[in-house]
Parts: structure tokens; C-alpha cells; sequence
């Protein structure tokens, strides 16, 4: 089924930074508590930015918009079990938190809540309740954001040997929407895409979520260059933006990659003629992060670019991906890449139809 949009009126890009523009009602019940299974049957919403017609598939049927030449950018950042629950030593009151990132100097960021003050010094003993022992975090510093440095009092502690602490002692982050409580075992698997290698997330790249083996091998099979890039996504994407206006909201950072290979498989499709899709707005903020000199280059480091309506596409020309919370960046993001307009009207179409919101919810393709 295709359904033709009215035409869009100009819009004011004044009137674009305020906030509020991004704010709509939703149902409780169109927010997806629960992944559709196999993944490639969730549903997607079609939109073509230059006729406005919109169409109606399953997932599955992405290839159906794709060409020979086109290129998929995918992000390969691989969850990590980052929700902890603990006791403190000194006191033996509850803990729960959530570790961040891995440092440069080897300790860890988190975040958590307690009752009482925490101290330097103190140690936190994280614990699973079907597990045996348990991981001991000293505290080392608290930052004016309320994240925490801590040591893990174990013995040689190296990155990879974080990500297997992590995996034995911690549970799936799922975001706070999703109401079915703490994680259960199937999570650990559905809330990860198929093609996640790169540990460092805290959030998985929803957009991913959908794709199956068989799907990526029909997209090459019809002639469609697939490249990765690495975007580890932070808490700060559950965020809200809490200011009125968006030019003074203070973008949160997050470490991505684009390696020399994804670049010359990215150029080599645009010199081909092909359209660069991005899966997920992550892979949109960290190539056109790696493209802010004019071009696209290799690019390692943290990304704090906020795009938002009048942002020069240097990249990109299509995008799929999920449907994001109201007051968003990641809608933000959406409004600039499709258009104010079209965007709502579009969410309010996909209200109408009954489509699942949210991490695992349903897609769409905007190309």
C-alpha cells in the first residue's frame, strides 16, 4: 500500500530550534515491550523525501528499495551487560548502577544510586543473584556529573578481560521503557544485532536489530555493498533534551570509528553512482562526524555532533531507522535528514497504522 503526503510548507529553521517542535503523544500501547520475532518481520515504513509517497512493508522487504551499488554502513558496537547491582562493604546498603566505558588508565566509569553518600575508597561488591562470588569495585573519584572511576579489585585487568566481568557479573541494560523488568536470558541475544563485534555499548543501535543473516545475504547477493563502522552508544541517548532550545543543549559525547575500509568501500559505491544508507542514526552521526573536514576520511575518537535541521549532509542519503522518544536528538537528527513537516506527519501516520515504537519496535527507510 502507497499513500501520497500533502505537500510540505517552508519551514522556519527559528522555529525549528525550539524543543517543543519535537514533542508528540503516543499511546502507551504502541511502545514495543517485546522484539517481533524472527527479526526481519517487524514492520517498515517507506518514505520517498522526493515524491512524498509513503509505502508499507516487512522488514524483510528492505532489498525491494535498494539498488546494485548501493552501500549499507552498519554499526558493529556490540552490547555489553552494563547494569550492575551490588551491596557496599563498609555499609551493606543496596546498590544499582551502570558502567559507562572502559578507560584510557584502565578503570571504569559508572553510575548508580544508594542511599547515604558514597566515599573514595569505598568498595562496592557486585553481584548476579544466580551466580556464585562476586566482583569487588573500589571507588576512586567522583566527577561533577556524578560518574564514578572505579578499580576492579581483581588482578590483571585488560580490556578484554573487563568485557568478560562484565558478561558474568552484569545484566542487560534495557531502557527504562521497556517494562517487563530485569532482563531476562533471551535479552542477552534479541538485544544485540546479529552482526555485533565491538564491545563498548551500553545501548544497542536499534536500527540493526531487524536484520537477519539470510537478510544481509540477500542485500549482497543483489549487488549491495555492505561496510561497518563502530559507534559505542552511551546513556545519554535515553536523554531528553531539558533545555527550551536547542542551540543551548549540551551534546553528549560517544567513541566511534570509521576505518580506511569502510571509507574506500563508501567511495567506491558514491563514484559508482550508489546511495549510502546509513542503518541507524549512529551510523549517521559518526560518518558524517568522519566527513565535517568537506570529505570522508578515517576517523577515530568522541563525537559530540549534534546534527539538527539546516546540517549539510555530506554522507548519507538514506537512513533506516527506529521510532525515537519525543524531545529527542535522535528525532532532532530525523527532522533534519527528512524535514520537520514530513517527519511528523509521518509519526502520526505510523500512530494511525499501529505501528511499535521504540527500541524494539518497528522501522523505517527514508531515502
Amino acid at each position: 500500500m502507497e499513500q501520497k503526503q500533502a505537500g510540505e510548507h517552508p519551514e522556519l529553521l527559528s522555529d525549528l530550534n525550539v524543543i517543543a517542535a519535537y514533542d508528540y503523544e503516543l499511546p502507551e500501547e504502541l511502545i514495543a515491550q517485546a522484539p517481533v520475532t524472527p527479526r526481519d518481520q517487524s514492520r517498515l515504513l517507506v518514505y520517498n523525501r522526493s515524491t512524498g509517497v509513503v509505502a508499507h512493508r516487512r522488514f524483510f522487504q528492505l532489498p525491494e528499495f535498494l539498488r546494485p551499488g548501493d552501500c549499507l554502513v552498519l554499526n558493529r558496537t556490540r552490547v555489553v551487560p552494563a547494569r550492575l547491582f551490588g551491596v557496599r562493604e563498609r555499609t551493606g546498603g543496596k546498590w544499582e548502577g551502570l558502567f559507562l566505558k572502559l578507560l584510557a588508565s584502565g578503570e571504569w566509569q559508572i553510575i548508580g544510586q544508594t542511599r547515604g553518600r558514597l566515599l573514595p575508597g569505598e568498595i562496592l561488591q557486585i553481584q548476579q543473584p544466580d551466580r556464585a562470588g562476586s566482583l569487588r569495585l573500589k571507588l576512586v573519584e567522583k566527577d561533577d556529573q556524578g560518574r564514578w572511576r572505579v578499580v576492579p579489585v581483581v588482578a590483571g585487568v585488560d580490556s578484554s578481560a573487563t568485557w568478560d566481568l562484565l558478561e558474568q557479573f552484569g545484566s542487560v541494560p534495557l531502557p527504562p521503557y521497556i517494562q517487563h523488568g530485569h532482563a531476562n536470558p533471551a535479552d542477552r541475544a534479541r538485544y544485540q544485532t546479529v552482526f555485533a563485534d565491538t564491545p563498548g555499548a551500553v545501548a544497542a543501535p536499534t536500527a540493526g536489530l531487524h536484520f537477519t543473516p539470510e537478510l544481509l545475504e540477500t542485500c549482497r547477493q543483489a549487488g549491495v555493498e555492505l561496510a561497518t563502522v563502530t559507534l559505542h552508544v552511551g546513556l545519554g541517548t535515553f536523554r531528553p533534551v531539558s533545555v527550551a532550545h536547542l542551540d543551548e543543549h549540551q551534546m553528549h559525547a560517544e567513541w566511534c570509528e570509521v576505518s580506511a575500509e569502510a571509507v574506500e568501500t563508501i567511495r567506491r559505491a558514491k563514484r559508482a553512482g550508489g546511495r549510502v544508507i546509513a542503518i541507524g542514526t549512529t551510523s549517521v552521526r559518526t560518518l558524517e562526524t568522519a566527513a565535517q573536514s568537506g570529505e570522508l576520511r578515517p576517523w577515530e575518537g568522541e563525537s559530540n555532533l549534534f546534527i539538527r535541521p539546516g546540517f549539510p549532509f555530506r554522507v548519507v542519503d538514506g537512513l533506516v531507522t527506529n521510532y525515537h522518544l519525543p524531545k529527542s536528538t535522535l528525532l532532532v537528527l530525523l527532522a533534519a535528514f527528512m524535514g520537520h513537516d514530513p517527519m511528523m506527519r509521518t509519526y502520526e501516520l505510523a500512530k494511525t497504522e499501529r505501528y511499535r515504537f521504540y527500541s524494539y519496535g518497528d522501522a523505517m527507510l527514508v531515502f
